[in-house]
């Protein structure tokens, strides 16, 4: 499937290059949808794109939810297996939890990342998923 393909199956743009693509495994896309109040951006990722382990920081409320709005992709955090996401699946992830999340390594994978506002909010980014690993994820 091509990127103009998908962007047929899902209501939200996909956007462009991803800034942070320096923290991704392949190429995903940033459309920021909302800044106000809440920070909500479409995140797209193509075929085997994920993104490096992460932790979303905070000294009060923060962290993230991804809501799945298109393709097939996982979300896994560290010490548990990594759950499948498909369209209207949501995920809660608190502040302090290192995490990673990306296509499935044959499937466009689009989410709705919902910053959860807090103080002193930031994202300390770690090393890439395990290759053989997320492969074997297919």
């Amino acid at each position: 499937m091509t990127k103009g393909e998908f962007q047929e199956t899902i209501i939200f743009p996909i956007g462009e290059p991803n800034p942070f693509g320096e923290y991704f495994d392949g190429q995903s896309y940033l459309a920021r949808l909302s800044s106000e109040q809440v920070g909500i951006a479409n995140v797209t990722f193509e075929p085997g794109c994920r993104n490096h382990w992460h932790i979303h920081h905070a000294d009060e409320g923060g962290g993230q939810i991804l809501v799945c709005v298109g393709g097939r992709g996982y979300y896994q955090a560290e010490g548990e297996e990594p759950i499948e996401m498909g369209p209207g699946d949501v995920v809660n992830i608190p502040p302090e939890v290192k995490h990673w999340h990306g296509a499935s390594p044959n499937s466009w994978f689009a989410h709705l990342s919902v910053e959860v506002p807090g103080v002193n909010f930031s994202t300390e980014w770690l090393e890439p998923v395990d290759v053989a690993f997320y492969e074997a994820l297919a």
